[in-house]
């Protein structure tokens, strides 16, 4: 239920806090006061629409905050825990909307910053406002078919049923992502890329070993060259190698070694050349031999090289990855075969689900029809007291097509109504005027109360246009709604104010430059001058005083 309503810088309130508690409570005041202020803050708060025209002059902000009590409300609550915003306080709901003099808004839930789409979604769980007014929630055809199967379908049921929509349609994307790719195409593109890759048959690290192999069989007439003039230089050409003129030195220097100690030094180290260089050659000799020329080894590698780079082009990969390829393409094709058992399986589950849901859909629909003429004869009664004797209430069934079944059935309904004897019933925006909807809403409400989810219920002037006795039943049929719900009645009927477990009086002052607006809860004395007030108006009389005491006691002590 509503606990707190707190109201900065919205049109003429620049700052009020009120308290609300169980029953019924009705918000009087004169008007122009600024009774719809308070419906109004506590819309916003919950969703409603806004701009900058809601800021009180010269304000940079307007704030709402709304303090609920969800610890009775399962639906708010599990709501809360799915979405992850809980409060710390348990049981509590803090909703606050504040809009800015430019227009924007921001909304939070337990000082985490929302949607607009999520405060609405869970103020459908908190609160419902009943007006006059075309956007009312009654108008749905949604609303109406909760608050039939809050009447007469179990629970349980209800929860079964949208608990295997869900697994059914949850099913059927599954279904639908596995099948999102054209499958037959896609086998045949992969099997046609798989022969090719299998029949050439690339191996991890083929492309780096083969462009090895390439270089030295290319180079291998330049590199036998090469050995041979090295050899030629150092060894054997006739005219002139390093080696013959090597040992002539030796021979030059062989008889003057006695006569000089650096000599003999020197003809050791060219005798030491002498061999080295020998040796030298003597390996170059035998890389010589070593070094394959094979031009038919050549123009295999080199076709080999050719394929690979060729198939590498043509999947736009690296020709050392076209083995990484292969694996992975055989894997694509294998997981396309499994997904063609998983498919078979999940048709298989669809086909259950459905049958399911099918069948709970039928048991949902049974009760419905079977509770549906019950609500509309209790509906009439209600309908009857508040002065609408010819009205007459059914509810219309329509069978959903295959296509628009959703998580609450095979149907929808619709209530309809007629005013005037003869007139065939219609829905209830067509038939009834802004008065008699209002009424015919009070009516569904009570009629629904003991087993609706909405805990709070706001009723903003239901009863413009009646009086007298009629004003009297509203007044009691609010009083006995407020038994099982939280009731917010704006009115200006004393014989609906009477009624209530407690009176709230909304006033409206100004100190000449500005209006500002407050609200007070009433004791049983400012009750009877307000209800006066209500009777005769500003300048009451004792005997309008009198009246309105009398009226509050004989009304308190009826309920």
């Amino acid at each position: 239920m509503l606990q707190h309503l707190s109201i900065r810088n919205y049109a003429t309130a620049q700052s009020l806090d009120v308290d609300f508690r169980p029953g019924m409570s009705a918000l009087t005041g004169e008007t122009g006061a600024g009774k719809s202020i308070i419906v109004g803050a506590l819309g916003l708060a919950l969703g409603d629409r806004a701009d900058k025209t809601v800021v009180r002059a010269g304000a940079k902000k307007a704030e709402i905050t709304a303090e609920f009590d969800v610890s009775n409300n399962d639906a708010a609550d599990v709501w809360l825990e799915d979405n992850q915003l809980r409060g710390d306080a348990a049981g509590s709901c803090l909703i606050r909307r504040a809009v800015g003099s430019d227009g924007r808004s921001r909304t939070f839930i337990n000082d985490s910053p929302v949607t607009l789409a999520s405060v609405r979604r869970l103020g459908a769980l908190l609160v419902d406002i009943v007006s006059q007014q075309e956007h009312q929630s009654l108008l749905q055809r949604a609303t109406q078919l909760s608050l039939l199967d809050d009447y007469c379908v179990k629970p349980s049921l209800i929860e079964e049923l949208r608990s295997l929509h869900d697994r059914w349609q949850a099913n059927r994307r599954d279904i639908a992502r596995l099948r999102g790719d054209d499958d037959e195409g896609r086998v045949q593109l992969l099997t046609y890329q798989l022969d090719e890759l299998r029949e050439l048959a690339a191996e991890d690290g083929e492309t780096g070993t083969l462009e090895q192999e390439h270089r030295r069989l290319s180079g291998a007439e330049q590199a036998l060259a090469a050995l041979a003039g090295a050899v030629r230089d150092i060894a054997d050409n006739e005219q002139f190698n390093v080696l013959d003129s090597l040992r002539r030195a030796l021979r030059l220097l062989g008889d003057l070694q006695g006569d000089s100690g650096r000599i003999a030094n020197a003809v050791d180290l060219l005798e030491s050349a002498c061999i080295q260089i020998d040796e030298a050659a003597a390996d170059l000799r035998a890389a010589a031999d070593e070094f394959p020329i094979d031009p038919e080894r050549l123009s295999q590698v080199d076709e080999r090289l050719g394929k690979l780079h060729d198939m590498a082009r043509k999947h736009k990969v690296k020709p050392a990855e076209l083995a990484r390829l292969t694996r992975s393409l055989q894997e694509q094709l294998q997981a396309i075969h499994g997904r063609e058992e998983e498919l078979r399986r999940l048709g298989e589950e669809d086909s259950k689900l459905r049958e399911q849901y099918a069948q709970v859909a039928s048991q949902v629909g049974k009760q419905r029809r079977k509770g549906a003429g019950p609500l509309s004869r209790e509906i009439e009664k209600r309908i009857a007291r508040l002065g609408m004797g010819d009205a007459g209430m059914k509810i219309r069934f329509e069978p959903l097509a295959s296509d628009a079944i959703n998580a609450r059935g095979l149907e929808r309904v619709e209530f309809l109504v007629s005013t005037n004897p003869g007139q065939e019933p219609g829905p209830l925006s067509k038939i009834a005027s802004g008065g008699e909807l209002s009424r015919i809403s009070l009516a569904i409400r009570v009629v629904t109360a003991q087993t609706s989810q909405t805990p709070c219920l706001v009723f903003d002037e239901v009863d413009v246009g009646i009086g007298g006795g009629v004003a009297a039943q509203v007044g009691a049929l609010l009083r006995t709604l407020g038994d099982s719900a939280q009731i917010l009645c704006v009115t200006h009927q004393p014989q609906v104010a009477s009624r209530a477990h407690r009176q709230y009086s909304v006033n409206k002052s100004s100190d000449g430059a500005s209006a500002q607006t407050s609200i007070s809860e009433l004791d049983e004395g400012a009750r009877a001058l307000e209800l006066a007030r209500m009777l005769a108006g500003a300048e009451f009389s004792d005997a309008s005083l009198a009246h309105a005491r009398q009226m509050l006691a004989s009304d308190q002590d009826s309920c």
